[in-house]
């Protein structure tokens, strides 16, 4: 891995990498967008439901404030009125407590998505060394937080300064006004205010969004090296994936080689092929090729046939056709229909004699393979 540091990290992420990172909690977030959500719902809620909260503050104020001088000196009347207050405040804004805490959980997976990971939320005390933050401060991350800092500092203060000199005369008025009226005149200036405010963030957000989605994909680069490191990883080292393909070829064969005594035939040629078909005469398919093999397989095939009992007839060229055209219990092709109806016409003239003991056939001589089949 020391070679790897050294690398330039230019590659897009593979699917691992993404995977991997966003199971550990590394995706995008933009703590801007969040901000920008939930002061725009806390704004919208004001506008929706600030006459509402007016009136009931109103009813609460009458209710506690309107009270006989007999229930002023009963020692329990304080904690009673106490009581009734936080009950009617608490169902006052209850509706709004359930629509922002709703916000709060869907503003951050706006942008990266919905996960959670156990180890994101584990305490990480070195996180508290000051002296291993520091050079966080000073690094390029920490330039474009100070920036935003200073550019929401500066956008809201500005804002906020013309939004106050264009309603101060209001404020002052409000003074004027009878109680009730001016409650829910304050309420509405406050919401308007507000909402002008939050929208004010959405210049903030626009530029943190792309800039926190560049960053997440940067950070998730990997160098050619990382790349073959992950596909070796995945597939496995050459040595073991070598041995892997040693063993099933093994397995392959130790299977093939219990099918030879199950063979009709043995084609070879004679001593570096050897090609064992079986043909099921009732299925009315083609011949299947159940072992094949060249010179120690080959020799081994037909060791096994010889004590199965299973014929061997001699007819290169055919055997190299059909080592090379088809594959393990495969049918044969077509083109050598012919040449191997030879051969088994022979096996089956061989079988007769030996069930009636009559002459033993001629092995064929003239047994021809299409040139598009013929191997050298």
């Amino acid at each position: 891995m020391a070679e790897d540091s050294g690398q330039e990290k230019t590659e897009e992420p593979t699917q691992k990498r993404l995977t991997d990172a966003k199971n550990k909690g590394q995706i995008a977030r933009s703590r801007e967008l969040n901000t920008f959500l939930m002061m725009i719902v806390s704004a919208w809620l004001l506008m929706s439901q600030g006459e509402r909260v007016g009136q009931g503050l109103l009813t609460m104020m009458k209710n506690n404030f309107h009270v006989s001088r007999d229930v002023i000196f009963e020692p329990q009347a304080t904690i009673v009125f106490f009581k009734q207050a936080m009950s009617d405040g608490l169902l006052l804004i209850a509706p709004l407590l359930a629509i922002l805490t709703v916000t709060a959980i869907l503003a951050p997976i706006a942008l990266g998505g919905w996960i959670f990971n156990m180890e994101t939320i584990m305490p990480k005390f070195d996180k508290l060394d000051p002296i291993k933050g520091l050079p966080k401060l000073f690094s390029m991350n920490g330039l474009v937080e100070l920036l935003k800092a200073m550019l929401k500092i500066t956008l809201v203060g500005t804002i906020g300064w013309l939004l106050f000199n264009s309603i101060f005369a209001e404020l002052l008025g409000l003074s004027s006004e009878p109680m009730e009226q001016a409650i829910i005149h304050a309420l509405k200036l406050i919401a308007h205010s507000f909402l002008i405010l939050s929208a004010a963030l959405i210049a903030v957000a626009a530029i943190d969004v792309p800039y926190q989605l560049h960053k997440h994909s940067k950070d998730l680069k990997m160098s050619l090296q990382e790349i073959k490191d992950e596909m070796k990883e995945s597939e496995g080292s050459p040595e073991i994936k070598g041995r892997i393909r040693r063993t099933q070829m093994e397995m392959a064969q130790n299977r093939m080689m219990q099918e030879v005594p199950n063979a009709d035939v043995i084609i070879t040629n004679p001593s570096h092929y050897a090609i064992a078909l079986k043909y099921d005469e009732g299925s009315g398919n083609a011949p299947i090729l159940i072992a094949k093999g060249i010179d120690l397989i080959a020799a081994q095939i037909r060791n096994l046939a010889i004590e199965a009992n299973v014929p061997l007839v001699a007819a290169p060229p055919l055997a190299r056709a059909l080592y090379y055209s088809t594959e393990l219990d495969n049918e044969i092709p077509q083109g050598l229909y012919v040449a191997v109806a030879q051969v088994l016409a022979y096996i089956f003239q061989l079988k007769e004699a030996y069930k009636t003991h009559g002459t033993k056939p001629a092995v064929p001589k003239d047994i021809k393979v299409p040139p598009e089949f013929k191997q050298e």
